[in-house]
C-alpha cells in the first residue's frame, strides 16, 4: 500500500471523544492512509491503494488482501502462466480483484464474489483503467450457488480462491463441466486436497502444486494447484 497504512479495528467500541482522539492523531501522523472501526470509516487523510499488476484498487475497510506483496506477486505468476491464452475466465471468489484484475490485461474475466463492498472495488478498479478486456462482475454466495455446469460452457479456465472452507460445491459443477484449465488456489491443504479429489475423480489431470510460505512464523502454507482436463481422443 503505497498510501500508508490502512488500519481495520472489530469488536470494540469508541466513546466520541475518543474518536476525536484518534482523527486529531492520525491527521498528526505521516503514514497513516485510514482508520477504520467496525467496517466505518473513522478517519481517511489518504484514500488507501494495492496495486494488482497496472490495476489500481482502494480496498473496502477491513476487505481481505494477501499476506505479502512477494507471495501475491508468486501466485499470480502461476495463475496467469496456467491460464495462459485463455480467451474467457471466470475468477471465483474473486475478492477485490487480486486475480481478476491482472487477467483481465489479456483475457475477457467474469468475476464472482459474495462480498458487494469488495466487488464494488473490483468494478471500480475496471471501469477506471485504460486498456483492459471486459470485466463482468456478480454477487453471489458461491457456498450455496455455485456455478453450474451450464453457466461453466462459456469459460476457457476458471481460477478460485476460497476461505478456508474450500470450494467443494463449486467443484462438484466443475468436475462435470469442459472447462479446459482451472487453477485453485488456497490457504488450507486439507481442503484443497479434498477439493482436487473431487477434480480427479472426474478426469483433471494435476500438473503442479506449488506450496508459498507468505505465513511466516506459522506452520500455515499457500498453495496454487494447476489443472487440465484431457480432452477425448475420438477414433
Amino acid at each position: 500500500d503505497s498510501a500508508g497504512l490502512d488500519l481495520a479495528f472489530e469488536g470494540i467500541k469508541l466513546a466520541d471523544r475518543q474518536r476525536r482522539l484518534t482523527v486529531e492523531t492520525v491527521l498528526g501522523e505521516r503514514g497513516i492512509a485510514r482508520v477504520s472501526l467496525n467496517g466505518e470509516i473513522i478517519v481517511e487523510p489518504v484514500k488507501p491503494v494495492i496495486d494488482f499488476g497496472s490495476v489500481t484498487v482502494s480496498p473496502p475497510p477491513g476487505s481481505f488482501t494477501q499476506a505479502t506483496r512477494p507471495a501475491e506477486e508468486a501466485m499470480a505468476k502461476l495463475v496467469l502462466e496456467h491460464v495462459g491464452k485463455a480467451k474467457h475466465v471466470a475468477d471465483l471468489f474473486s475478492g477485490i480483484g487480486t486475480f481478476a484484475l491482472r487477467i483481465a490485461q489479456r483475457a475477457r474475466v467474469h468475476a464472482v464474489e459474495g462480498d458487494d463492498k469488495a466487488l464494488k472495488a473490483l468494478d471500480f478498479a475496471a471501469r477506471n483503467t485504460q486498456g483492459l478486456k471486459p470485466v463482468t462482475i456478480e454477487r453471489r454466495d458461491l457456498f450455496r450457488r455455485p456455478l453450474m455446469v451450464q453457466e461453466l460452457k462459456s469459460y476457457d479456465a476458471v481460477v478460485f480462491d476460497p476461505p478456508r472452507a474450500g470450494a467443494e460445491a463449486q467443484c462438484h459443477e466443475l468436475a462435470r463441466s469442459g472447462v479446459k484449465k482451472i487453477a485453485a488456489v488456497s490457504c488450507n491443504p486439507v481442503t484443497l486436497a479434498r477439493d482436487l479429489a473431487i477434480l480427479t475423480a472426474a478426469g483433471y489431470r494435476i500438473t503442479s502444486v506449488t506450496p508459498i510460505d507468505q505465513f511466516l512464523w506459522s506452520a500455515h502454507v499457500e498453495a496454487v494447484a494447476t489443472l487440465e482436463k484431457p480432452q477425448r481422443a475420438f477414433p
